[in-house]
């Protein structure tokens, strides 16, 4: 261990909020992103705790891996592992809202519509500095389809974060199942916009920045 050896705790994927046993909600996020931040940090030598949410992907090499299910599993582990973590990037796209309740059978079709209650799900994000009470750099992604810059900077202010990396996702060419990808980098007091790239090459530039913030 080098005294430049950070830990740095990253979340990624989708979640995935159970209907009944054999059908759930999520998204299209595929990990990629959150999985090519950890691959650099520890090809960096930093030691990383990697909160994955179900994805396709090969698991990076000396990572701590924490597989979770649901927004709930994922609120769970952050809570417990944060406190060990000097640099936090949410990346994982987390779904917003769950099921009111779970049935433990198959829901049998039985009418031409169906009505689910949904209910909102812990915000991890906005728990991390007055929940948590993590103090170390905290970085935060956001998926936006309008108003890219405003919304990240609302976001930013509202979760108390010191950079939010936004990308563009109702673009096809970038974002979600996509190996590039074009973000902001939204700062308290600027934005940067690195020229589109490979997610593997952003995860480097977005891992420098981290480490920029988190040096005295």
């Amino acid at each position: 261990m080098t005294k430049d050896k950070l830990t740095i705790l990253i979340t990624a994927g989708p979640t995935r909020e159970a209907i009944d046993p054999v059908r759930f909600l999520s998204n299209k996020s595929s990990g990629k992103m959150g999985y090519a931040l950890a691959e650099a940090a520890t090809e960096a030598g930093h030691r990383v705790i990697l909160i994955s949410g179900p994805t396709q992907l090969d698991l990076p090499d000396r990572v701590d891996f924490i597989p979770v299910e649901s927004a709930a599993d994922m609120y769970d582990a952050v809570e417990y592992w944060i406190g060990k973590a000097d640099i936090a990037i949410f990346a994982a796209a987390v779904a917003d809202y769950r099921p009111v309740s779970v049935p433990d059978h198959k829901i049998k079709k039985t009418s031409d519509t169906m009505t689910l209650e949904l209910v909102k799900n812990p915000d991890i994000l906005g728990s991390v500095r007055s929940s948590f009470h993590f103090q170390g750099v905290l970085i935060g992604f956001a998926a936006e389809t309008e108003n890219l810059e405003d919304n990240a900077r609302g976001k930013l202010e509202r979760k108390e974060c010191d950079l939010i990396v936004a990308n563009d996702v109702s673009r096809t060419d970038i974002g979600f199942n996509t190996y590039k990808n074009e973000v902001l980098l939204v700062f308290p007091d600027r934005t940067e916009k690195p020229p589109k790239d490979s997610k593997h090459h952003l995860a480097h530039v977005i891992l420098d920045k981290a480490i920029d913030l988190q040096a005295p």
